[in-house]
């Protein structure tokens, strides 16, 4: 008897075991899904795909489901016997440490299917991500992430490129076709609003500095040519050779037409940029075609230029070729070449700004006049300059225009015992046919001179009737430092201190 219950046991457990199995789905050979791999690592922050799921069925396809982790994710209509659909998943940061499973099923007109299953293992975010193509869709780069510059990138036309306050830009090594740089070609933005507390910073692969630093940990404020620069290019009008309304740019190939600028747009927008340190550049393409730390070619009125600063650039600090656009609030400091240096009838104004000269700085302002029919003039005003005793104080030169006022000059050699560096001069006939009808003025200069060296020694060409002998730190026009506390690494490393 208890054989026999313990048979009847076992038939029943039998039975229970194959209707169980009869019971649970299974894929019909009908029904096929290819397409999706097993397994892949992302980080956070990053995407999955797309990847294409396949799917056939001889009785027609009605959908494909995805679940994820369980729940439902998205359900895809399908028809026809054979179809693809697209997928692709970017990982949160809520999803770092964490393998997330989805599950793919499709399914036939008769209610049969086949199941893909996928496990993505996702990994920390990345705080540092290598960009090597050109921007070609509107993209940011996030706050407390490093940027680093593979090559030459551009943000193409229609595109724009926000970049949060505190992020890090760097730029790898390289020099002629191969600089890297940061271009803003014409019909593109750039929104980099940093903010005094957390400025955004441009420099070197070589620079430690890591976001919500100031300072380099380990790199000199005069080390420059390490990578390329900023260029942001516009659609306002230029005054060149010819009278053609757009040029390229120099410091880029070229065959690269993402380089171009100029047009007849004064109004144009290339977007916001507040709060900017670019260190270290100056890369050399060719011969006497370096980049400069900031290039503004045919940049328009529409766009915001406030509060920046160029640090060690092998060739100019900040240079304008013609348009509209108004900067306020800059600093330069260690220019290998020229401090502020405007060409082809820039038509803007400069307002508020400091130029530190460096040992290899030739003029802290270098103004350059119209290089074709259209004549129009730009304003600097309100200007600290430091010569460091190797500079130029300015050189007008070419046609140069326009109205420089208030300027305060200070720490220059004699130039009567330094082959005449250490002096303001207006160079060429056309640059003193301006100044004598007004097209080129000054309106009270101010400086600090050595002792025994004489303001007509100093300031050339008439410009002396302009200018006025003060004390140190007695002077009344000048920049306002204040500006550029705290975000600036001129103010945190003390260089301003002669400034008011």
């Amino acid at each position: 008897m208890k054989k026999l219950n313990y048979l009847l046991l076992m038939f029943s457990a039998i039975v229970i075991g194959l209707t169980g199995c009869k019971d649970e789905e299974k894929p019909d050979n009908g029904v096929t899904l290819s397409g999706i791999p097993a397994t892949a690592t992302i980080e956070a922050g990053a995407t999955l795909g797309p990847v294409t799921a396949s799917a056939t069925a001889l009785d027609g396809l009605v959908s494909l489901s995805i679940t994820k982790d369980g729940a439902s994710y998205a359900t895809v209509p399908l028809s026809g016997t054979t179809a693809s659909a697209p997928f692709e998943y970017t990982a949160t940061p809520a999803d770092a440490g964490k393998n997330i499973v989805f599950e793919f099923r499709v399914t036939d007109t008769d209610g049969d299917f086949a199941v893909a299953t996928h496990v993505l293992t996702v990994g920390a975010e990345a705080t540092v991500i290598r960009v090597t193509s050109n921007i070609t869709a509107n993209t940011t780069w996030e706050k407390g992430k490093t940027y680093i510059l593979g090559g030459r990138i551009t943000v193409t036309s229609g595109a724009t490129l926000t970049i949060q306050d505190g992020v890090v830009v760097k730029g790898e090594a390289g020099s002629g076709s191969n600089a890297t740089a940061l271009i803003i070609a014409r019909g593109a933005k750039l929104n980099a609003e940093g903010t005094a507390s957390s400025p955004i910073i441009f420099t070197t692969i070589a620079d430690n500095i890591a976001p919500g630093q100031i300072a380099s940990p380990n790199l000199t404020p005069d080390l420059n040519g390490l990578w390329g620069g900023l260029l942001i290019l516009g659609k306002a009008p230029i005054s060149v050779a010819g009278d053609l309304t757009e040029k390229q740019i120099e410091g880029i190939p070229p065959s690269d037409t993402n380089g171009l600028y100029g047009g007849t747009d004064a109004a144009d927008n290339s977007g916001t940029i507040k709060f900017v340190s670019v260190r270290h550049g100056g890369a050399n393409i060719g011969e006497g075609n370096e980049i400069n730390g900031i290039t503004l070619g045919g940049v328009g009125s529409g766009t915001v230029i406030e509060n920046v600063e160029v640090i060690g650039n092998q060739d100019d600090g900040i240079e304008w070729f013609g348009g509209t656009v108004n900067v306020t609030n800059a600093i330069v400091w260690n220019p290998g070449d020229d401090g502020m240096d405007t060409d082809q009838a820039w038509a803007g104004t400069l307002d508020n700004f400091i130029v530190i000269a460096g040992s290899e700085t030739d003029h802290t302002l270098e103004i350059d006049g119209p290089e074709g029919a259209l004549l129009a003039g730009h304003t600097l005003k309100n200007g600290s300059i430091k010569g460091n005793n190797v500079a130029e104080l300015g050189d007008f030169r070419d046609g140069a225009r326009g109205t420089f006022e208030n300027l305060y000059f200070f720490n220059f050699a004699d130039p009567a015992t330094t082959d005449g560096r250490g002096d303001l001069s207006i160079s060429g006939d056309k640059s003193v046919a301006n100044f004598a009808d007004g097209s080129l003025k000054f309106i009270k200069l101010e400086a600090t001179l050595a002792q025994g060296v004489s303001l007509s020694t100093v300031f050339k060409g008439g410009t002396v009737a302009s200018a006025t002998e003060v004390a140190a730190d007695a002077n009344t026009v000048g920049a306002t430092k204040a500006a550029f506390a705290t975000w600036s690494w001129a103010a945190v490393d003390g260089q301003l201190a002669d400034f008011k």
